[in-house]
């Protein structure tokens, strides 16, 4: 983090709602974002995530609830008052605008003088990576050079918080790919406090400090990346965050048991009226010979096999009718010597791999 993390502001966020009729955006959302964080909202379309953007933003007045920045409490303040830079989805680029024109928009309506605002605007503009782009127009651009702009005019006028809304969204997955890299280290370099509107957990998992999984206009989680992969809460987070299939679970004293046998975990099962077992497929192993002692096993019988180039997907079937998958790496260009459609197979499950969770969806 540089020096611009001093000046960053920490987001406190209490209690705000914000209704549509009788549907809840937002029900009563508690968040502490961190000064110089960046935290994503993640969650599904229509799941309250970006109203909460929008309420940070000043774009969207809540019902009630407090909203802080720093130690100002800003639920009342404009939208330009707020010392808040953002980025769009569809970029909101001006196109009889060049570069140059787009990126200084946020320094006239300051009424800064021209001489500092050449400096600034070609500042930002080397710090997108897009020196010597002034200018351009904004149709003579790439998708990824037009987020560039957009990011830019963000940034210009140095604001202590940036807000995101979505904005690869648009762009091929390479791009994207690469694109998620850029505003991390962009954001290292900035210090920025910053939240990232997405629904794409893959994105999320890339770039965040911390990620708030939203649902039904609450935050069904806040964690880091790796708690929140691991150590899901409850079976939305788990279904929404990677690939899982589920198995019921009963409680065994301070333990659980799947069809009567006892499963070994050294995670904590939760205190839930529902458990189920959370299964990654690429936690999932393929075993033959000696299985150990200390592995969870399940006998199986294989449903499916799908190729997918770099790794294999195989759908194995259990005795009581339950299916789970498991992922592994194709090591020689084919599937060659996996066991086929019908064949009984041996799955195996580590102990610190075998995740108990809160079966409820909320």
């Amino acid at each position: 983090m540089t020096d611009k993390a001093k000046d960053a502001l920490p987001i406190t966020v209490r209690n705000v709602t914000k209704t549509y009729g009788k549907v809840f955006a937002l029900n009563d959302v508690c968040l502490d974002i961190k000064s110089g964080e960046f935290l994503t909202l993640l969650g599904p379309s229509g799941s309250g995530k970006t109203t909460l953007l929008m309420v940070l933003a000043g774009f969207t007045r809540p019902d009630s609830g407090s909203l802080m920045f720093g130690d100002r409490e800003v639920i009342r303040t404009a939208p330009h008052l707020r010392d808040v830079g953002m980025v769009f989805q569809n970029y909101a680029l001006f196109p009889h605008m060049t570069v140059a024109g787009n990126v200084g928009y946020p320094l006239r309506l300051r009424k800064i003088g021209k001489s500092e605002m050449d400096e600034r605007i070609n500042r930002a503009l080397e710090t997108v990576q897009l020196g010597g782009y002034g200018d351009r127009k904004i149709d003579q651009l790439s998708g990824g050079q037009k987020q560039r702009v957009a990011l830019a005019r963000s940034i210009v006028f140095e604001p202590r918080i940036l807000l995101m809304d979505e904005p690869l969204s648009a762009l091929d997955k390479k791009l994207r790919d690469r694109m998620q890299i850029e505003l991390r280290h962009l954001h290292e370099k900035l210090g920025m406090t910053t939240v990232y509107v997405t629904h794409d957990q893959r994105e999320a998992l890339t770039m965040s400090d911390r990620i708030a999984v939203v649902n039904f206009g609450r935050i069904m989680q806040l964690a880091n990346p790796r708690q929140l992969y691991d150590q899901p809460a409850n079976r939305f987070v788990a279904d929404f965050i990677g690939d899982s299939t589920f198995l019921p679970v009963t409680r065994n004293g301070s333990g659980v048991t799947f069809d009567g046998a006892a499963l070994k975990t050294t995670n904590p099962v939760p205190d839930a009226a529902s458990l189920l077992l959370m299964l990654r497929p690429e936690r999932v192993r393929l075993l033959s010979g000696a299985t150990g002692d200390n592995m969870n096993t399940f006998a199986a019988t294989v449903s499916e096999l799908v190729y997918q180039g770099d790794s294999y997907l195989m759908y194995a079937q259990l005795p009581d009718g339950s299916e789970i998958s498991l992922r592994g790496a194709v090591r020689d260009g084919t599937v060659s010597g996996l066991p086929k459609v019908g064949d009984p197979v041996t799955l195996g499950l580590d102990p610190a791999d075998t995740v108990v969770i809160d079966g409820t969806d909320s």
